[in-house]
């Protein structure tokens, strides 16, 4: 079976030492550093931009999964690639014409996501499932850290599994949202691959011995 990772959000390092917390998830078992850009206008939030980004870039030595929540992410499709995103995940509630964006991102050579707020049915996903190389399924609605894992997520998850073995396609299902040890078993067994974990690691008082709790529980 396939490795399991833990991505790290970085929306919830402490920003006052930022290349502290880099250092710490490069020097961890995480395999990914996920960020999260907010435009403050698709969700009720700002986030950082592109200089902090470009910062994160200089230091992080792991694969870099960037999370737009975003209107018209099509503007910024080559502004990412530049500045060095692995993973450029959209939101389908976003895109008007999903397909399209998925084919652009590909073309700057990056790997394409989808990212579903909790409203979104994993059906609509059905026709463009073999475009796509990571579906971010938001197991709290986006916009803030801290919030309260949604249950109904598991099912989405197991259905999301089932459209993507039907269709023989390799994409990869990311949970974002209230993940921590009490639910990662629960989600690696409805069929997730990536725990994105925020609030979780970086609040821990030992944030390196909980990305490996993470790990260890995401892949027993």
């Amino acid at each position: 079976m396939a490795q399991k990772l833990i991505a790290p959000s970085v929306l919830a390092a402490d920003f006052a030492n930022l290349q502290r917390d880099i250092e710490m998830v490069n020097n961890s078992e995480a395999d990914w550093f996920h960020i999260d850009i907010m435009d403050g206008v698709f969700v009720p939030n700002i986030s950082f931009g592109m200089p902090v980004l470009e910062a994160i870039k200089r230091h992080a030595k792991k694969t870099i999964d960037v999370h737009l929540m975003i209107v018209d992410p099509d503007r910024y499709i080559n502004t990412f690639a530049k500045l060095g995103a692995d993973i450029l995940t959209v939101h389908y509630e976003a895109c008007t014409h999903l397909h399209r964006t998925l084919q652009a991102i590909k073309a700057q050579g990056m790997k394409a996501g989808v990212a579903l707020n909790p409203h979104t049915n994993v059906s609509l996903l059905e026709d463009v499932i073999n475009d796509i190389d990571l579906v971010c399924i938001m197991s709290v609605n986006p916009g803030f850290g801290g919030q309260s894992f949604i249950e109904r997520t598991y099912k989405k998850v197991a259905d999301l599994r089932d459209i993507i073995d039907r269709n023989r396609a390799n994409t990869l299902i990311e949970i974002d949202g209230g993940v921590s040890t009490a639910n990662a078993d629960k989600l690696v067994a409805a069929g997730a691959d990536v725990l994105v974990a925020g609030s979780f690691v970086f609040k821990s008082d030992t944030p390196e011995k909980t990305i490996q709790e993470l790990r260890s529980l995401a892949n027993s």
